[in-house]
């Protein structure tokens, strides 16, 4: 089954009392495109965050986002640098001997100079940290394939539906184009009928040149063969299609195909009701296009 690039999943883990949110959104993009986001006290798993979902997906554009919870981030401690509150305190009293000033460097204002006082976060434990992290991330990334395999579900009938109606208009096409060419031989012929009538000569050597020549110019039978095999290659690959085997880039190339063959029948349209079904065979292949765009 196919499988969408657009997806979203959520999970969480703890450590030491501090509760972390982990988020995967992807959407559509030609290759894997993938931006992590860590605080601070995780920045050095950044490359296990991306072996996970290296391992998990092959395209779309993915934002993984790993944040302390809010009201979550655990006790912090504040950790003071006695030398520096040490140098502080004899330069003070230094001044005020060599001034003869009053000592008035209290505690509170001490521990507001720079460097004196500021407030950490302890260690996490670290024998614990990968496994947690690991498992938090592919809960987050099970849940965002969940979703990416509902919208592939829904892809999947949405192109077969419009798969069936490009075989009807190539049935229609077929038809038509049988009607056309039967059109253009009458009239050739009451043409060459017209001029015997108005001359007493009928070429009918040139009058087969003709008829063969105008069936040629508008013969699209070689243009719908080969819609109907890029048809049927489409589905296999629908058929075939699973997470190990991104099949987007391939249905891509198939409807590029498939739109030049509508091209080329479209050039040889020269009847109104041919061309009315080669705008409707466009217009089912462009809708095609857009949601092959968000396809694996």
């Amino acid at each position: 089954m196919i499988r969408s690039m657009t997806g979203f999943g959520r999970s969480d883990f703890e450590i030491d009392g501090v509760r972390f949110e982990v988020e995967v959104r992807s959407v559509n993009h030609r290759h894997l495109d993938l931006r992590v986001r860590l605080p601070r006290r995780l920045v050095d798993r950044e490359a296990l965050v991306r072996s996970l979902v290296q391992e998990s997906m092959q395209r779309g554009k993915v934002d993984v986002s790993i944040a302390p919870a809010a009201g979550g981030t655990g006790p912090a401690q504040l950790e003071v640098d006695e030398g520096v509150a040490a140098a502080y305190v004899d330069a003070a009293r230094a001044l005020c001997r060599k001034h003869s000033l009053e000592d008035d460097l209290g505690t509170a204002e001490l521990l507001s100079l720079p460097g004196v006082a500021r407030f950490v976060e302890p260690d996490l434990a670290q024998e614990a940290l990968d496994p947690l992290l690991g498992e938090s991330l592919r809960r987050a990334l099970d849940e965002l394939d969940e979703m990416r395999s509902r919208e592939g579900e829904a892809l999947d009938r949405d192109l077969r539906a419009r798969l069936d109606r490009i075989v009807a208009l190539t049935q229609d096409l077929e038809e038509r184009s049988g009607l056309v060419q039967q059109a253009a031989r009458e009239r050739l012929r009451r043409r060459s009928e017209q001029l015997r009538d108005e001359t007493g000569v009928l070429d009918e050597a040139r009058l087969h040149q003709e008829i063969v020549i105008a069936a040629d110019r508008l013969d699209i039978t070689e243009e719908l063969v080969r819609l109907r095999s890029h048809v049927e290659q489409f589905r296999c690959i629908l058929s075939e299609g699973d997470r190990r085997s991104p099949v987007g880039r391939r249905l891509e190339f198939l409807l590029q195909e498939m739109g030049r063959e509508a091209n080329t029948t479209g050039s040889k349209a020269n009847d109104a009701g041919l061309a009315h079904f080669v705008v409707d065979l466009k217009s089912e292949l462009e809708r095609m296009r857009e949601q092959v765009l968000n396809i694996e």
